[in-house]
């Protein structure tokens, strides 16, 4: 094996798997947490701040879909960041990517734990075991599963996303007979107290649930056809987010009393114990459980501890980290050394047991890094105008300045903690880069084709499955925005 193939990563994704290592990244602990405690807080308008999340989600995925399809790399922003904009800020974007996944993954592990012993407790057996040895259980069991190889993350990701979509429309089908139509046309009391910042908080706050859109970027080097599979996952990803996270809250809001909806905006598991207030228990409480556990937190699992691993492998490759990060299993052709490394470091904040803090921290990484990507995508046009992109974002004149006042002023709605936190976390990454730069003597250019493997261009048969794939996936997540933004209009027409 040539020394280039040996510090390479194995292409085996499709678009298939694309977007379900991004929306098993992104569908998780926000939906399940914060996500759903904003509906405490908006009550049915819930479904206006989940829209402009999404909103302000598909431009940035369109300049994802750009670099990510020009420069299929490991390590997506890290990368587009230090040949757009300089080595040191691509080294920041990677660096707060890392610790975003790392505190998603420790937030999932301790909500996988409640649902985990939740589902137990609906079939009359209470486990004597605390959340936190629970969650770093099942944390040391994905590091093993995701240093065993690609494959194996590819298929259980698969595997947990499909299991989680079946549960969740049985459960939605179980619970209709629930639903209380006027829920969403009488409006709680405290909605007539909210102000523009506070709709802008919330709004942040639901953000979180899609954060990570661009996620199959960062595992660009181990995707087939990148310049075709990556864009097209990146055209979905935010609508997917959208109608599960849409159809969620409106089930929240249809089974929860008006005048305890505020309820929810502190609620440890807002959807264990909405079902609680409204007295449903047995069979669907046993199957939301299941589904959340075993599908929505294994795919947050199994998707977190993957990708941040491929972000510290390339900067180690490219002497911004210490070069033990970068070395590759011999047999699994995995980043075995990051991964553990990056798993051990989620266990050891699962330790904190703050989903506050988890989630805060995490938003501000989440916010920072978008803004460092999306100036990225605007650098990459000017200081790169020929590389050759399979697929172009439309108005990035307008669009990539817009998008970044948008995310900085909801950066302004952190609280204290959160800046703190991350301003010191990321003056940590910048003294560890200075002293990686300083040991390794690295003073060359990040050039545009390293690390890049030879473009592979499938057969016309091939062609032809794919386009046939995209299609299908196109018109089921079409109904499905359709058939959430529907639901939202229809008390209105039968109340």
């Amino acid at each position: 094996m040539s020394s280039e193939k040996s510090s390479t990563l194995k292409r085996t994704f499709g678009m298939r798997e694309a977007v379900t290592i991004t929306v098993g990244t992104v569908v998780g602990v926000g939906l399940f947490t914060t996500g759903a405690n904003v509906v405490g807080d908006l009550g049915p308008s819930v479904i206006l701040a989940t829209f402009v999340a999404m909103l302000i989600s598909i431009y940035p995925a369109l300049l994802y879909a750009e670099m990510g399809a020009a420069l299929p790399y490991a390590g997506g922003t890290y990368q587009f960041a230090s040949l757009g904009i300089g080595k040191p800020m691509g080294m920041l974007a990677g660096w707060n990517f890392i610790i975003s996944l790392v505190a998603v993954t420790s937030g999932e592990a301790l909500a996988f734990s409640f649902y985990f012993k939740t589902f137990f407790s609906a079939l009359g057996i209470d486990l004597p075991v605390s959340d936190r040895v629970v969650a770093t259980i099942i944390v040391l069991v994905f590091i093993v599963t995701n240093v065993r190889g690609v494959e194996m993350t590819g298929k259980l990701q698969n595997g947990f996303m499909f299991f989680f979509w079946g549960v969740a429309i049985i459960w939605f089908l179980t619970m209709l007979p629930n639903v209380n139509m006027p829920n969403f046309v009488n409006m709680p009391d405290f909605i007539s107290q909210s102000t523009p910042l506070g709709f802008i908080a919330s709004v942040s706050m639901i953000w979180w649930c899609f954060a990570g859109f661009e996620t199959c970027c960062a595992m660009g080097e181990e995707i087939k056809y990148p310049q075709i599979n990556i864009p097209r996952a990146l055209f979905l990803a935010p609508f997917i987010v959208f109608a599960v996270n849409g159809a969620f809250q409106w089930f929240l809001v249809g089974i929860v009393p008006t005048e305890q909806i505020a309820t929810l905006s502190t609620a440890t598991a807002p959807f264990a114990e909405a079902m609680k207030t409204a007295g449903i228990l047995g069979f669907p409480l046993i199957l939301l459980a299941a589904g959340i556990a075993f599908g929505g937190d294994f795919s947050t699992l199994n998707a977190s501890i993957a990708v941040p691993p491929r972000y510290l492998f390339t900067m180690a490759r490219d002497k911004a980290m210490p070069k033990v990060f970068a070395k590759i299993h011999p047999k699994y052709q995995t980043p075995y050394v990051s991964i553990i490394v990056l798993g051990l470091l989620s266990a050891f904040l699962i330790a904190s047991d703050s989903m506050i803090f988890i989630a805060s921290l995490s938003l501000f990484a989440d916010l920072f890094y978008y803004v460092i990507g999306i100036a990225a995508s605007y650098g990459l046009r000017k200081k790169h105008p020929k590389l050759k992109r399979p697929y172009k974002a439309p108005g990035i004149m307008i669009g990539a300045p817009l998008s970044v006042i948008i995310y900085i002023v909801m950066m302004t709605q952190l609280d204290r903690e959160a800046l703190v936190t991350g301003v010191i976390w990321c003056a940590l990454g910048l003294i560890i880069y200075a002293i990686c730069q300083k040991k390794y003597k690295d003073d060359s250019t990040v050039e545009v084709d390293r690390g890049v493997m030879e473009e592979e261009i499938p057969s016309p048969e091939e062609k032809q499955k794919m386009d046939k794939e995209f299609k299908i996936w196109s018109i089921v997540v079409a109904c499905a925005v359709v058939i959430v933004i529907v639901a939202y209009l229809v008390p209105f027409v039968v109340v």
